[in-house]
């Protein structure tokens, strides 16, 4: 089966294998920033955009993304709210072990393109896919905070 789809701006059409992942198929092809946590999801670290919502990657076929925009923080060199929430992370200490980082960015991001003034409960239920269990979300939900 073939599909076409957008991957971090880039237009894809490939073969794909019946039953990968859509996160198999990132890690396969370089997108190093979308973290294995588990094959159910409850992790999140493998989260993605898809249309501009946070996903799991692993718990996706990647037939299901035909005709989609894929959005990994690979994507993002040129945005200026995410090198801000970046450095907000990073000034704030939210940055513990940096294996979820990328996850939470995106979350946010995608919290940020539906809403541009997010409260502290928004930003924690858009936090709330991705387990992390070295910042306790009180360093994460401070930098999101723009």
């Amino acid at each position: 089966m073939k599909i076409k789809f957008t991957l971090n701006n880039k237009t894809i059409e490939t073969e794909i294998v019946p039953g990968q992942t859509l996160f198999e198929y990132l890690r396969e092809n370089g997108a190093y920033s979308v973290k294995y946590g588990s094959d159910q999801g409850e992790s999140g670290s493998d989260t993605v955009l898809i249309n501009g919502k946070a996903q799991n990657s692993s718990l996706m076929l990647i037939h299901s993304v035909n005709n989609c925009v894929v959005e990994t923080i690979e994507s993002f060199k040129d945005n200026e709210r995410l090198q801000k929430l970046q450095n907000v992370f990073l000034d704030v200490g939210a940055v513990q072990s940096g294996y979820n980082a990328p996850a939470m960015l995106l979350s946010i991001e995608a919290l940020y393109r539906e809403n541009d003034n997010p409260t502290e409960p928004e930003i924690r239920e858009a936090l709330s896919g991705v387990l992390c269990r070295e910042t306790g979300y009180v360093k994460p939900v401070k930098g999101a905070k723009l």
